[in-house]
């Protein structure tokens, strides 16, 4: 296997099935592969794009030289070991959803993965926990840093807020 230079990789994981479970399976699994991570609070928000159960979301740093597209195609496995089902509709409920944010200051089409994702500047449900563990760092395209942009991020109709969430006997998560 080919390593590349250590990159800062930002991912998004959300969940409404199982929500407290399938969150703490992803932290293990990324835990596991990757050692350290950085973790955002935990976030409650009302399902976007379709009507269902309120998500659990939150943002995790980690450290990582492996190339975008075996990183994609992890994030895809620990969602699928997790019960994730790709034959449902697009915006719908699901066990565990890892999207790749940012991977250091790539822009662009890299290995079929669009970076940085469009959520970013879009989404208070990944923006907001983006700000908790990388206020300061800027965004690849509009080198502006993330808290500059969570303030100007309208939040109509994006109701989220801060659940208690206890992972590996620490709460990592307050109200």
């Amino acid at each position: 296997m080919c390593k590349n230079p250590v990159q800062r990789v930002y991912l998004s994981i959300g969940s409404n099935i199982d929500r407290t479970e399938m969150i703490a399976a992803a932290l293990d699994a990324l835990h596991a592969e990757f050692g350290r991570l950085s973790i955002s609070r935990v976030y409650e928000s009302e399902s976007v794009g379709f009507d269902g159960e309120n998500f659990y979301n939150l943002v995790v740093g980690i450290d990582c030289d492996r190339p975008v597209g075996e990183l994609a195609a992890l994030m895809r496995r620990i969602e699928d070991n997790n019960g994730r089902q790709r034959d449902g509709v697009r915006f719908g409920p699901r066990t565990l959803d890892i999207d790749l944010l940012t991977y250091g200051q790539a822009v662009g089409e890299i290995d079929g993965v669009s970076l940085p994702r469009d959520e970013i500047l879009k989404n208070a449900f990944v923006l907001t926990p983006l700000v908790d563990i990388a206020d300061e760092e800027l965004h690849p395209v509009c080198k502006r840093a993330y808290r500059d942009l969570s303030r100007e991020l309208p939040m109509d109709g994006q109701k989220l807020w801060p659940v208690a969430f206890i992972w590996r006997g620490k709460a990592i998560s307050t109200p």
